[in-house]
């Protein structure tokens, strides 16, 4: 009698305690979503959002990925949900994307709270086809620094008017982490020729002008050759990149990959390429990269299956397709979601036909040491400047080529079923 007093006082302490941990994680959130039904068994989830607020969301507690992640588009009322998603870390500070086919509580083991960050995973390689202005206004919150950032400001700002706006001003908002006194003159002399745009047209401009950068929406992993070096691997529309340092040093082009596997630490690609020699025949060379956890290589590799498959195909592999040899053999992934292709040619309503742009963050003005002619504001100057910013970069990595491994033909179908 007593053993069964103790286990039953015990676990409705254990859901007390939940309960007000619950509460608890409700209250710090901007927004709390509460679980539908009257389900006994709930799980929290806290979901960071691109524009640094945050969503606490309850749900059953066997729910799936997709349950969180359609909770989350359907409170931001984003119709074009396939090129974003939820992230998190594990215990190896390793990230992931949340599979959405998998319960979230077998994939995200540090919790409750189970905390999530709301990404772009894949950025759009035609902004110009992206339907909803709510989708080109999102995008830009994930993209990387530095690119033309007068569009941004007339964006946020509006048109500039010199007797209402100055350089303090531009100083309050973050572009990239090395931001000078020197830049945010030339984004105030930018801005100023941005007259007569709209938000919308800003926005569209931005990201116009940013898909021809190098850099834009490369999804980077850190890894090492067999000659010792470390390299990146960036994941793109087009194929995969091969960086060493900030320099460019190879592409491998997405028809070109015939084989793409993983087997612990190591990640191994097989790609082939035109013999100069003898017309009409190809060479096959293999690359191998490794990786500090298994872990990061299966991630790495998760994300190179989910690339290729959204830009490059009209819907996703089929279990038994003869086109699903450019997977790892043996393994029982593959990418859920619709492609790129499939999102362009849908065509769904959102639930508002209009929608509230939040500014974006502001920081305290620089305090500028010369004006350089520009008339002072209106608005009220604060006495407090930033702190500079500093950045640590290590010393530039060796220039040496990579060394290619040979081995054995990866097993397969023939060469013209494992290429796209």
């Amino acid at each position: 009698m007593l053993s069964f007093l103790r286990r039953t006082l015990g676990r409705r302490s254990v859901r007390r305690q939940a309960e007000k941990a619950r509460h608890r994680e409700a209250q710090r959130a901007n927004t709390h979503i509460p679980a539908a039904g009257d389900a006994k068994s709930v799980i929290t989830c806290r979901v960071a959002l691109l524009d640094g607020t945050d969503v606490s969301v309850d749900l059953p507690k066997k729910a799936k990925g997709e349950e969180l992640f359609d909770q989350i588009m359907y409170h931001l009322d984003i119709v074009e949900k396939d090129y974003f998603g939820l992230r998190f870390m594990d215990s190896a500070q390793v990230p992931h994307w949340l599979d959405v086919t998998k319960s979230i509580k077998k994939q995200v083991k540090i919790g409750p709270p189970y905390c999530l960050h709301m990404r772009v995973k894949f950025y759009s390689s035609e902004p110009n086809n992206l339907h909803e202005e709510l989708t080109r206004s999102v995008n830009p919150c994930g993209l990387h620094h530095g690119i033309q950032v007068e569009c941004t400001t007339s964006s946020v700002l509006g048109d500039c008017d010199p007797s209402e706006h100055n350089l303090e001003l531009v100083s309050e908002f973050r572009f990239v982490p090395e931001q000078t006194e020197e830049m945010e003159e030339a984004i105030f002399s930018a801005w100023k020729e941005c007259r007569g745009q709209m938000p919308a047209q800003a926005e569209i401009n931005y990201l116009n002008k940013a898909k021809w950068l190098e850099m834009y929406g490369v999804d980077m992993h850190m890894v090492k050759a067999r000659d010792g070096n470390e390299y990146s691997l960036g994941l793109t529309p087009t194929g995969v990149l091969v960086f060493e340092g900030e320099t460019k040093i190879g592409l491998f082009f997405w028809p070109k990959i015939t084989r793409l596997d993983f087997k612990k630490s190591k990640l191994t690609l097989v790609v082939v390429e035109d013999d100069e020699q003898v017309t009409g025949k190809e060479q096959e060379h293999t690359f191998v990269f490794r990786m500090d956890h298994p872990k990061a290589c299966k991630h790495l590799w998760k994300c190179a299956v989910e690339h290729h498959a959204f830009f490059r195909l009209r819907g996703p592999v089929q279990k038994g397709s003869a086109h699903s040899s450019f997977i790892r053999m043996g393994s029982r992934f593959r990418y859920s979601g619709k492609t790129e292709y499939q999102t362009t040619k849908a065509n769904k309503a959102r639930r508002s036909a209009s929608f509230e742009r939040r500014p974006s963050r502001r920081y305290s003005r620089r305090t500028l040491m010369h004006n350089n002619g520009v008339s002072p504001s209106k608005e009220t100057q604060l006495a407090h400047s930033r702190p500079p910013w500093s950045v640590v970069r290590g010393p530039p990595l060796a220039q040496s080529p990579l060394e290619v491994e040979v081995l054995p033909r990866s097993p397969g179908g023939s060469q013209s079923e494992r290429r796209r």
